[in-house]
């Protein structure tokens, strides 16, 4: 059996895998590659693909799974941290793109609902390569990528009411009146819809599936509820897109939504591309060739006006020039949601082919400098800053800076992540709190993760086997992680996606025999710990550390232990002698806290308590308050809940324990 659609989507495949790997090599977004490849492959480039219509089709669905996922990534919660950058840098930028360009466009002799039709287009830049773009470069956390994100964000909810209100600005209902009415009744009907489902019926639906540990259930629950709401949303004459991106809402507000976007993630990443390359067969190359100058020249006041415009809206926040500049350059281009609005402007006649054409040609060059331009960032940024005007402009706004206005990165650093929330886990977290030592756990027991957030343990739903959910706990500005699972494929998953995201992260294993150590350690673990002959070195060194054998000592027969992988513990064979143990003088130090509030030794100096003389201790340091005092004069005074470190024979501590205890 023949299937024409197949041969197209080979053919497709083969395109994109070529381009695309050429563009990888010149460290470029694979965004790129996939509108070039529509471009070369389309309708008015080589006609290699015929099957236009069903292409589509299927980047329809990257559609709706692209906007599921971003709203499952939009938390309540997240956007009321940037809430300021969000509502007030975005509504300005938006606001003041679409107003500038609709005007534009009236003055040149179109209809007003056309101008401002065209004015949602070119307020609209790319999340999908901005946001690659500032991952890749690790700024996702700087100011100005914090500003891009959060007027991004914007962008991403704003796109849903402009594709409900395009078909009443083509006219198509004669009471425009109560057409808005209708519109903003059945807004809040859906509102409130997604109120109840995110806090009550979601959520439990989600921790019934999750408790079955059936991953294939749990995808096909998570894509069902996707195209349920978007299918709902679309019945009640709203939009397929509003529904996938209210769907993403509900599972954000629960436990599950992690480990969601890490299954949907690939699903999305596949039929997205398709998405791109059905933009880049839009694309007349012809029209295109004849009309450069014209295209080039909008393109250059896109570049412009519109990277003023988001610099200006990030001006007005109080952020410092260098951060205004770096904002603007980033979110000058037109983006992704603008084709898919496009097509709501052509079906409603507000846009003709010809201006489509011209949008389409000036929306993927902008997309296609995009990269150059935020490589080339700092630089232009630089140059900028040494111009008259900008210095000028940046003594009045360095006067009203207040870097209380930065927007605060919650995001964990420096932390623990620990995989596994069993015993070994649960006590690695106690620990960690105790130690106050920043922590995350990742766990795929439903019902201990619903339980431990009832106790406010950080604790997240999700399979670590899956890059997306190591990503979500911040894996890239972790100190260590520490995988506490009994299954051995899952670990070995596990260690492979960590080190795909970070080679130099601090990563332990627990496993319970030797025999896997070899194995482990090759696919990336620094420490493997088998349970076998761990619990025996740790006794054993400890013994050593209490008979003064020098540390030295201790750590290379440890060490040659585990480099063994523990052949000394499983051989019968005589061991040689490689540590001398000498006679052990009574000496030994440690920490004294002080409880007492007076008494001879309480809130006098060193000195005057002849410490020395009379218990036979040596004081080393001192504890005080969160500060170590390293250097301890005989004018020091010991204080009341002081941590004193002292050295002597066991009798002699125990001496000065009772007389400050």
């Amino acid at each position: 059996m023949h299937l024409p659609l197949l041969a197209d989507m080979l053919t497709l495949l083969i395109f994109s895998v070529v381009i695309v790997l050429a563009l990888q090599k010149l460290k470029l977004p694979s965004i790129l590659g996939f509108l070039i490849t529509g471009i070369i492959i389309g309708p008015y480039g080589f006609s290699v693909v015929n099957a236009v219509d069903e292409v589509e089709v299927i980047a329809e669905i990257g559609v709706i799974l692209l906007l599921f996922v971003i709203g499952m990534e939009l938390s309540i919660k997240q956007l009321a941290s940037i809430k300021k950058t969000v509502f007030v840098g975005g509504f300005l930028q938006v606001g003041i793109t679409a107003g500038v360009a609709g005007l534009c466009y009236f003055f040149l002799g179109n209809d007003w609902n056309a101008a401002v039709f065209v004015g949602f287009l070119f307020s609209l830049s790319s999340t999908a390569i901005v946001l690659k773009l500032l991952q890749e470069r690790n700024e996702i956390g700087t100011p100005h990528g914090r500003n891009a994100l959060g007027i991004l964000i914007f962008q991403d909810i704003i796109v849903v009411p402009m594709m409900l209100v395009t078909p009443i600005l083509a006219g198509q209902t004669e009471n425009i009146g109560y057409s808005v009415f209708m519109l903003v009744v059945k807004s809040l009907i859906v509102v409130a819809i997604t109120i109840v489902s995110a806090r009550y019926l979601v959520p439990r639906l989600m921790h019934v599936i999750a408790k079955t540990r059936s991953k294939e259930l749990f995808l096909l629950t998570t894509i069902t509820l996707c195209f349920a709401v978007a299918f709902i949303t679309s019945e009640a004459g709203l939009s397929l897109a509003l529904g996938a991106f209210l769907a993403g809402l509900i599972i954000s507000e629960s436990e599950y939504s992690h480990q969601a976007t890490s299954i949907i993630l690939p699903f999305r990443e596949l039929f997205t591309s398709f998405f791109f390359i059905s933009v880049g067969m839009l694309m007349d190359v012809n029209f295109f060739l004849s009309n450069t100058l014209v295209i080039m020249g909008i393109v250059v006041l896109v570049f412009i006006i519109k990277g003023l415009i988001a610099a200006f809206a990030v001006a007005l926040l109080k952020y410092p020039p260098r951060t205004v500049i770096l904002t603007g350059l980033a979110l000058f281009q037109v983006g992704e949601f603008a084709f898919i609005l496009s097509k709501v402007g052509i079906e409603n006649n507000l846009l003709s082919p010809e201006m489509n054409q011209y949008f389409l040609s000036v929306s993927i060059v902008s997309m296609l400098i995009t990269p150059f331009i935020m490589m080339g960032s700092t630089r232009i940024t630089e140059a900028l800053l040494r111009t008259c005007l900008v210095k000028m402009l940046s003594g009045r706004t360095a006067a009203s800076y207040n870097p209380a206005n930065e927007i605060k990165d919650e995001i964990l650093e420096n932390h623990l992540i620990i995989i596994g929330y069993g015993i070994n886990g649960s006590n690695l977290a106690k620990a960690a709190r105790y130690s106050s030592i920043p922590y995350v756990v990742i766990e795929l027991n439903a019902k201990t993760v619903h339980t431990e957030r009832q106790k406010n343990i950080p604790i997240v739903f999700g399979d670590a086997a899956q890059e997306h959910m190591l990503s979500s706990v911040n894996l890239a500005k972790a100190r260590a992680v520490v995988i506490a699972i009994s299954d051995p494929q899952a670990t070995k998953s596990i260690i492979s996606n960590i080190r795909s995201l970070s080679q130099s992260i601090y990563l332990v294993v627990r496993t319970r025999y030797v025999k896997e150590i070899s194995e482990l350690i090759a696919l990336g673990a620094d420490e493997v710990i088998p349970e076998e002959f761990e619990t025996s070195v740790e006794i054993f060194s400890r013994v050593m550390h209490n008979f003064l054998i020098p540390t030295d000592d201790i750590s290379r027969f440890v060490e040659k232990v585990r480099s063994d992988n523990y052949e000394l513990f499983q051989t019968n064979k005589k061991l040689p002698k490689t540590m001398q143990h000498h006679q052990i003088p009574d000496f030994k130090m440690t920490c004294v806290r002080v409880n007492k509030d007076s008494g001879s030794l309480i809130g006098k100096s060193i000195r005057d308590s002849d410490v020395r003389t009379r218990y036979g201790v040596n004081i080393v340091a001192i504890g005080r308050n969160e500060n170590m005092i390293l250097h301890v004069s005989p004018e020091e005074k010991i204080l009341q809940n002081d941590q004193v470190y002292v050295n002597g024979p066991s009798e002699a501590i125990e001496d000065f324990l009772k007389a400050v205890n």
